[in-house]
């Protein structure tokens, strides 16, 4: 008589019903499953933990109560589970067990390596300065022992060690030479010309006569004209002027001219500008702890003069901005993103939440730029791709859905969307505690999907290879996929997790699966998501920006410190290079400026014997 099955094992018999019969279907769901499985130990873990401390500081002896908001110092040893293989390895000396003696043992499937960091020292930069300190002897201790004869060198061991300077300010004293002529100086000068008194300021002087009204000749269409009542005096009746020496136009003292600064009178070099632009929109630091960094060094900068400053920067760099933006637009395709800050109004001072956008370029148009709105309106990215023709990578947000419409007049078809799967894949991560089963299988789809991509940066496929390979291996899978999510819109409930994750992926379908039409579009649109970490981590700094104003400015110079960092640039390096030279540059060597090509032509130069490289490539 064969047991009846109890109720806990009939859910598990109606999920293996539902499992898919697709092999690599099934290693996905089983990989996400694993990652499910280890996160919940985790989590239970930690869970268990907290209890333990929790009951021992209310029923324990009070001497080894314990507060759990305290922190361990020393933690207690996890128990072993199953991903120690210490903890579940039997010992070398233990007998099978009876069930498996006579059977072969099975390999275990080899998980893929994962490229782990360097171990070790590494080498040092080789555009690091380097300083030599030499170590010798005293001519008494070079003496030999044995015959008083002086020892010769005849080599040294070299050790590289690595120290630190801390940064200090400096005062650049601008000294203008002038010059002048010692002959001209040491000439008299000449005298001033006699002036030519004229009746008016003198009097006894007597007035011109008067002169007759000149007549023009008769013509038929000619008026008689009236005699003017004060005629002038004609030029052959004014005395001659006596002759005047030549005047020298040459001065006599002249200056050097004083290259033009970042900010015109002012007290900051372009050094100072470049440290200030980092340390807040590359590091993060608020004003008022550069204003404490500052005052330690002996010099006291408000924070008001380095917000005037910041502003005054960025004036000066919204020309090579604007050309940044204008090259980003050019881009087959973009990713953008946005993400809210607190802005203060005034005068009430009271914080409204503002929106600071990314745009970033493809690999011909390597450039970051981001742009500032006071609300989250669609005419912030309406305003900013004016004009743009190709493929936007954004999510799911409305106000980009009056830029995907056709423009009928011009006959063009405007911007193509390209969705975000991995926004499309959290919805459904997120609905596992809710359906395991319909979760994890849409998850194995994903990752089946992911995995193809991460194959083909890893054989660094052309845009070519990758299209062909989306065409031949991709589309099956997503077909599958479309199918399994009709199947699961019709037995979901609509207001349920997995429900609302099918139906997100379902309307926005021809967008997620668009990546499939070109080779250098991505699956999701995670490069811009990793942007607005930049600005999460600054705002829990900064805070706020403190006007429209200080939020276009912040816009302006995260365009420069996040495009440094794409490209591998040393931003101080790079800022000051530019607030050098930039002041009176023509608008067309403007381009020069812009840090892919900057990048480019510093690592070109030349670099004379004995001297360090130029530093263009961040070691961070």
């Amino acid at each position: 008589m064969t047991p009846t099955p109890t109720a806990p094992v009939l859910p598990a018999l109606a999920a293996i019903a539902l499992l898919p019969d697709e092999p690599a279907l099934l290693k996905g769901m089983i990989a996400e499953l694993v990652v499910t499985l280890h996160e919940r130990e985790r989590d239970h873990e930690a869970l268990r933990h907290r209890l333990d401390l929790l009951l021992r500081r209310l029923y324990g002896p009070r001497g080894e109560r314990y507060d759990p908001a305290q922190p361990v110092l020393f933690a207690e040893p996890a128990q072993a589970t199953d991903a120690d293989p210490a903890a579940t390895a039997p010992a070398a000396d233990a007998d099978p067990p009876a069930s498996q003696e006579g059977t072969e043992p099975q390999p275990a499937a080899e998980a893929p390596k994962r490229r782990g960091r360097p171990h070790g020292r590494r080498q040092l930069p080789k555009d690091l300065p380097r300083v030599s300190q030499h170590h010798e002897l005293p001519e008494a201790a070079r003496l030999c022992p044995c015959c008083g004869v002086p020892r010769i060198d005849i080599g040294t061991d070299r050790s590289d060690q690595l120290d630190y300077r801390p940064a200090s300010l400096f005062v650049v004293r601008h000294l203008i030479h002038k010059y002048a002529c010692p002959h001209c100086l040491s000439s008299p000068a000449p005298a001033p010309a006699p002036a030519v008194p004229t009746s008016a300021e003198n009097p006894a002087m007597p007035e011109p006569p008067p002169q007759p009204p000149t007549r023009t000749p008769a013509t038929a269409d000619a008026t008689p004209q009236p005699p003017t009542p004060a005629a002038q005096p004609s030029a052959a009746d004014v005395p001659p002027a006596p002759s005047l020496p030549p005047v020298d136009l040459h001065p006599v003292v002249i200056a050097a001219p004083k290259p033009a600064q970042p900010i015109a009178k002012g007290l900051p070099g372009a050094g100072l500008l470049a440290h200030l632009i980092v340390s807040k929109y590359a590091d993060h630091l608020p004003l008022y702890r550069l204003e404490r960094i500052y005052e330690r060094q002996g010099v006291f900068l408000p924070r008001s003069t380095l917000c005037d400053w910041l502003a005054a920067v960025a004036g000066l760099l919204r020309p090579l901005y604007a050309l940044m933006v204008q090259l980003v637009l050019q881009s087959r395709a973009l990713h953008t993103d946005d993400t809210p800050v607190k802005m203060q109004e005034w005068p009430s001072h009271l914080l409204t939440t503002a929106r600071l956008w990314v745009y970033l370029g493809d690999a011909a148009h390597p450039y970051n730029v981001f742009d500032f709105t006071t609300t989250r309106q669609r005419d912030g990215p309406q305003q900013f791709l004016v004009g743009y023709q190709g493929y936007l990578h954004a999510d799911a947000f409305s106000g980009y859905d009056c830029l995907y419409l056709p423009e009928p007049l011009l006959g063009q078809a405007g911007i193509v969307e390209v969705a975000c799967n991995a926004h499309a894949r959290r919805k459904f991560y997120e609905a596992r505690s809710s359906d395991a089963v319909g979760s994890h299988q849409a998850l194995g789809y994903y990752h089946q999907l992911y995995e193809l991509e991460r194959s083909a940066q890893r054989l660094d496929f052309s845009e070519s290879q990758r299209l062909q390979m989306r065409h031949d291996l991709a589309l099956p899978i997503l077909k599958q996929f479309q199918e399994w999510l009709e199947r699961q819109r019709r037995q979901a409930l609509p207001k349920s997790p997995l429900g609302e994750a099918v139906g997100y992926a379902l309307n926005n379908w021809s967008a997620l699966v668009r990546y499939t039409e070109a080779g250098f579009l991505s699956i999701d649109n995670n490069a811009a998501e990793r942007e607005m970490k930049r600005i999460a981590i600054g705002r829990k700094n900064w805070l706020f920006v403190g006007s429209p104003q200080g939020g276009q400015t912040a816009a302006v110079l995260f365009s420069f410190t996040s495009t440094c960092a794409r490209l591998g640039v040393e931003p101080w390096a790079y800022l000051q290079d530019v607030l050098t030279r930039l002041p009176g540059l023509p608008a067309s060597q403007l381009g020069e400026l812009l840090p892919d090509r900057w990048q480019v032509a510093r690592q070109a130069q030349p670099t004379a014997p004995g001297e360090n490289p130029p530093p263009a490539a961040s070691h961070s």
